[in-house]
């Protein structure tokens, strides 16, 4: 028998992956992983301890107790809480501090779900690691190839762009091939715990606290102008630059007449946030993109130009690209057609149909064959 070590977040989709991997004849071993510690993180930083300010994953914790005994699997809890530290929240810290909008969730699916998690599996003995996530495997003789889960609405390829063909070789994604209504509807039939508990969102180190309130702990707000880049007239002030991520409508806080603000550009030397009115402003429009730290999943890169799809946000509609590798790591892409808000610090990810080939982080912005500058 197979032993599949399984990542058990206290949540409705790696339940029901634990359910069907036992159905499928694998040992299953719940594994919750524990990767942040607030009174010990808020120590490292020098900033005083707030009792009511604690990622809820205690209560997390319990759900998944509460699934490995109706399962009648084993369960255990891991810490990653200086893997995380190290590899994950210091590298979020470091591109806010350069006023980007970094992915956290990438960054944890590389190093903690994927090595970290991978290596305790590998301790003991493990075959393979699983985990809730919306995608699918398919094991190959030679490779192993990622493709979107068929729910289109919950595909979270997006977020596993940088494993390793290495990786995806030890992983399986067992609710892929089933949509979110799906898994609630078999969660229900087994009458698992958490069956009706509500999806998680955003970052565990924040939970539901106020984001700006948060980010002032580790880094200082500064304010500063705001400034219409098309008059260069000052119509507001922004409460710190890094809060605000480009093609942003809502919290602007901009009175007056006429369409909508966006947030086109930071212009981070001199704190000053540019913005302009209307949703097809040309100020958030670009045709190329240089995009650094690409991992290519499939086991050969292409030797010229590549027709495939690409998505610069998650839940982004595919966008038609062709693409160049510049180096090894780097990759030149020319959009089809002009795409809104494409934001430097954020991750590009390619696909060709349901097949994940990789992703990177946008680097630099080009229109008119120019790097737009102030983003």
């Amino acid at each position: 028998m197979k032993r599949v070590v399984l990542g058990l977040s206290g949540g409705v989709d790696s339940a029901v992956a634990a359910y069907l991997l036992k159905e499928q004849g694998y040992e299953v071993i719940g594994v919750f992983m524990r990767n942040w510690d607030s009174s010990l993180n808020n120590d490292i930083l020098g900033n005083p301890t707030n009792n009511n300010d604690v990622c809820p994953q205690e209560e997390d914790y319990q759900d998944a107790v509460a699934v490995a005994h109706h399962l009648g699997i084993e369960i255990r809890r891991v810490d990653f809480i200086k893997e995380y530290w190290d590899h994950v929240f210091t590298y979020f810290l470091e591109e806010y501090a350069k006023g980007r909008t970094p992915n956290p969730d990438i960054l944890c699916n590389k190093h903690i779900k994927f090595k970290a998690f991978l290596d305790f599996a590998k301790s003991i003995d493990a075959d393979y690691i699983a985990t809730g996530h919306y995608a699918r495997v398919e094991h190959k003789e030679d490779e192993s190839v990622m493709l979107r889960g068929v729910d289109n609405n919950k595909d979270q390829t997006y977020f596993l762009c940088q494993l390793s063909q290495s990786q995806l070789q030890q992983s399986l994604f067992p609710v892929g091939h089933l949509t979110k209504p799906e898994v609630r509807e078999l969660a229900l039939k087994l009458d698992l715990p958490v069956a009706n508990k509500k999806d998680s969102t955003g970052i565990c180190f924040i939970g539901e606290r106020d984001f700006r309130e948060f980010l002032k702990n580790y880094i200082p707000a500064k304010n500063g102008k705001m400034v219409d880049i098309q008059t260069n007239a000052v119509v507001g002030e922004h409460q710190g630059i890094m809060y605000y991520t480009i093609g942003q409508r809502k919290g602007l806080n901009i009175g007056g007449p006429g369409d909508a603000w966006f947030v086109v550009g930071k212009e981070y030397d001199q704190n000053v946030l540019y913005v302009s009115q209307g949703d097809q402003s040309d100020w958030l429009l670009s045709e190329g993109a240089l995009i650094s730290d690409v991992n290519w999943i499939m086991p050969e890169k292409p030797s010229g130009d590549l027709d495939c799809t690409a998505k610069f946000r998650y839940r982004q509609a595919d966008n038609d690209v062709s693409i160049h590798f510049v180096d090894e790591t780097t990759v030149y892409v020319t959009f089809k057609k002009p795409i809104k808000a494409v934001t430097p610090g954020q991750a590009a990810v390619f696909y060709q149909g349901d097949i994940c080939l990789g992703g990177g982080t946008i680097e630099k912005v080009y229109k008119d064959e120019k790097e737009i500058t102030y983003l």
